[in-house]
C-alpha cells in the first residue's frame, strides 16, 4: 500500500505544479513608431494640430489665463491617418462632465481634417495615433495642454 501512496502523491504533486504555473501577459504591441518617441518632429504635429483645432473652434477657445481650479480636463485619444483624416476618436480619462466631453470630441472633428502628419511620425498602416487634454474653465471655454498658458495660482 505504501507504494501505491507514495504515486499517488507524485501525481498529485506533479498535477498541483502544472495547475499552478503562472504565465505572464504579453507585452502590448506599440503602435507609435519608433521615430515619433521623444521627437522634435512629433511635438511640432502636435502643435500644428493644436493650433487646428483652435482656428477651427474659435468661439470654444479660451484666451488668457485658466482658472486655478478647473471646470474639466478632457483627455482624448485619436488616430489621423497620411492625409490628415480623424479615423477614429474617444475620450480616453475625464471627470464625468458630459458637456464638456461633447465640446473636446465635437472641437476635434469641427477641426478635420488636420496637418498632414510627417510620414516618418506613421506607423505600418499608415496612421498615427495621438492624446490631447482639453482644460475646460467654469464658462466651457478651453485650452488644449499643448498650447495652454499657465493656470492662475489663486482661486478668485
Amino acid at each position: 500500500m505504501f507504494p501505491r501512496f507514495r504515486s499517488c502523491m507524485t501525481l498529485a504533486f506533479a498535477l498541483t505544479a502544472t495547475a499552478c504555473t503562472f504565465t505572464p501577459p504579453q507585452r502590448p504591441t506599440l503602435s507609435i513608431p519608433l521615430a515619433a518617441m521623444n521627437s522634435a518632429t512629433l511635438d511640432r504635429y502636435r502643435d500644428a494640430v493644436a493650433r487646428r483645432i483652435q482656428e477651427r473652434n474659435p468661439s470654444y477657445v479660451l484666451s488668457g489665463t485658466p482658472q486655478a481650479m478647473l471646470r474639466s480636463l478632457v483627455v482624448v485619444s485619436f488616430t489621423v491617418d497620411r492625409d490628415g483624416r480623424v479615423l477614429a476618436s474617444s475620450v480616453y480619462r475625464t471627470n464625468g462632465d458630459d458637456e464638456a466631453e461633447s465640446t473636446a470630441l465635437n472641437s476635434l472633428r469641427r477641426s478635420a481634417p488636420l496637418p498632414q502628419p510627417p510620414a516618418r511620425l506613421l506607423d505600418g498602416r499608415g496612421r498615427l495615433e495621438l492624446m490631447e487634454d482639453w482644460l475646460f474653465n467654469d464658462d466651457g471655454k478651453f485650452q488644449l495642454r499643448t498650447l495652454a498658458s499657465p493656470q492662475a495660482q489663486t482661486i478668485d
